[in-house]
């Protein structure tokens, strides 16, 4: 890690493959600029990210074992994994928006439920005293308040590691990509 005179931290990853196309999905028929990355080259250099502030510039750097014979492939390189993590970061902010969109539309529910249980909670209870009265009354309350629980949960905690997500799809996105010769 270095760090720039803005005191931004600066985290360098190194790949080893043997091959060029050792780093993109060998399933995947588009060419390499639109080619989804391999699931495993993928994964580690998301839990390398994940691992790092989101402020964080992100250095990778790509050692080819054996070099193609077209020339350098950094600049193929650098917009490949950008358009992947480009791509990555538009499709977790649309699943952020159904998340935020299901969050409305449960807490509009749960709000219409807490408040139906509430009111025939309070109308149980001016039945009388009776126990099972305040049972179902007691019950009512409850049940209505647990409606809340899903939307709640949205809310306050499902969000945050989405964003998380996105922020550091955003960051591999800008990170200088370099390939060089050798192991």
């Amino acid at each position: 890690m270095t760090h720039t005179t803005h005191s931004v931290p600066t985290h360098k990853l190194a790949l080893r493959v043997r091959e060029l196309g050792q780093l993109f999905n060998s399933m995947d028929p588009t060419p390499f600029l639109n080619k989804d990355l391999d699931p495993g080259a993928e994964a580690f250099i998301e839990n390398w990210a994940f691992d790092y502030s989101i402020k964080s510039h992100f250095h990778i750097t790509i050692h080819i074992e054996i070099w193609p014979e077209d020339g350098d492939p950094s600049m193929m390189l650098s917009a490949a994994i950008h358009n992947h993590f480009a791509y990555k970061a538009e499709r977790t902010r649309s699943k952020l928006r159904t998340l935020l969109r299901q969050g409305r539309d449960s807490m509009a529910v749960g709000i219409v439920f807490v408040t139906v249980c509430l009111i025939a909670a309070d109308a149980i209870g001016s039945m009388g005293v009776h126990s099972g009265y305040n049972i179902a009354r007691e019950s009512l309350t409850i049940v209505g308040w647990v409606a809340m629980w899903r939307p709640m949960q949205i809310f306050l905690y499902d969000w945050w590691p989405v964003l998380r997500k996105i922020r550091v799809y955003e960051r591999l996105c800008t990170a200088h990509i370099g390939a060089l010769p050798g192991k």
